[in-house]
């Protein structure tokens, strides 16, 4: 709860907070890594680091937070928070690393506004930090503890891998310890730390699109500009060892009998390909309504796993766009015009950011109540930065 007297402070310094945010991130993080190189080594990613995308997500998520308390200043912004708690302890973060952010953060704060900062102001936005911090930390501890085990990263072997359309490769993985391994549930992704050619360690989250209680199968396409991806296809190896995260992430698989549209485009087709696998493993009879997006028909990663499991279960069929014409597809963009949208659907997103947002526009425009749009963004959440939670 913001407080009283904090409230109209940051009610009246939130435009110019939300304005100069952008350049008070950017500030911060150099000052932190400044101080703390280390952690670039298996923490925080250097590409996001150099594109920019980092500091966008921190400023948007600070600016719909503090823009959530002035217009409620009794609740918070929940699903934004379990977002960033589930990315948080896939990372493996905790209480401590509260304080490290919080000082460095608010030394750019000072720098950056201190043309009009005041200690009452300072104050205020401490408050807020604090009330998004702590918020967090309850949301962490609890998803810590729900894990069934007291290890939040355990190292797992390379078992298989495999070619997964023209660009994408699959990962099948087992425990290389007896760590017993977290529950996964259908549409959650794990962290995988991958060492770099240097030496330090980068890591990154992939849905988990299959797998068995104890083993973990995730599919990466490769980015020739990345970092991680392309060290996967090259260098990682069968009987090589990987670090993995307990599963995490809250876009999942509805329990019910209620109808679901699973929308993706390109790679996004992994959390949909689990949640798939899980209702044709369990022989649901719910309606599921498969839409999938691709560039070419080759370069659709799942297409065998995701056209078995539709073909299994009673009600559901599959719809595909590609932007090269082939038979049975439509051309060009996914659109859900002509889609009927049963009544009482889910609909889960995950693709481009842009895709997500123009489907999930379509489908608010369609009726579709938007506690039952749920989307998955791989990477830091640039959608916060543009206030679409």
């Amino acid at each position: 709860m913001l407080s009283t007297q904090s409230l109209p402070l940051i009610e009246a310094t939130l435009p110019l907070v939300g304005e100069r945010m952008p350049v008070i991130a950017k500030n911060f993080y150099n000052r932190m890594f400044a101080a703390h190189p280390e952690l670039f080594d298996g923490l925080f990613s250097r590409s996001n680091q150099k594109n920019g995308t980092q500091q966008q997500a921190l400023a948007g998520s600070i600016a719909v937070f503090a823009t959530h308390l002035v217009k409620n200043p009794n609740t918070t912004p929940e699903a934004m928070l379990s977002r960033i708690a589930h990315k948080h302890v896939s990372l493996d973060i905790h209480p401590e690393q509260y304080d490290v952010v919080y000082k460095y953060l608010f030394e750019a704060i000072a720098e950056e506004l201190s043309d009009v900062i005041t200690a009452d102001i300072a104050g205020a936005w401490t408050e807020v930090y604090w009330l998004m911090a702590h918020a967090l930390i309850k949301l962490e501890k609890g998803l810590y503890s729900g894990a069934g085990n007291n290890t939040p990263l355990a190292p797992w072997i390379v078992t298989g891998k495999d070619a997964a359309g023209s660009d994408a490769l699959t990962f099948t993985l087992a425990p290389a310890d007896d760590t017993t391994p977290a529950p996964a549930l259908a549409g959650q992704y794990v962290s995988v730390t991958v060492t770099m050619p240097d030496g330090i360690r980068q890591v990154r989250q992939y849905s988990l699109s299959a797998g068995t209680p104890t083993t973990r199968v995730f599919t990466t396409k490769l980015d020739a500009d990345g970092e991680v991806s392309p060290a996967l296809h090259r260098d990682v190896q069968l009987g090589d060892t990987l670090l993995l995260s307990n599963p995490c992430g809250d876009v999942t698989l509805a329990e019910g009998d209620s109808p679901i549209i699973l929308a993706s485009a390109g790679i996004g087709c992994t959390p949909s390909a689990s949640i798939l696998r899980s209702l044709a493993l369990n022989k649901s009879q719910r309606e599921v309504i498969v839409l999938h997006a691709e560039s070419t028909l080759e370069g659709w990663a799942l297409r065998e796993q995701m056209n078995e499991d539709v073909a299994v279960l009673e009600a559901a069929e599959l719809e595909l766009w590609l932007e090269t014409p082939s038979d049975g597809a439509h051309e060009g963009f996914m659109s859900l015009d002509g889609v009927t949208i049963p009544d009482n659907a889910s609909v889960y997103l995950c693709g481009p950011l842009p895709f997500m947002r123009s489907l999930r526009s379509q489908a608010l425009a369609s009726g579709v109540p938007a506690d039952r749009i749920h989307y998955e963004i791989f990477g830091p959440d640039l959608w916060l930065a543009g206030a679409g939670v």
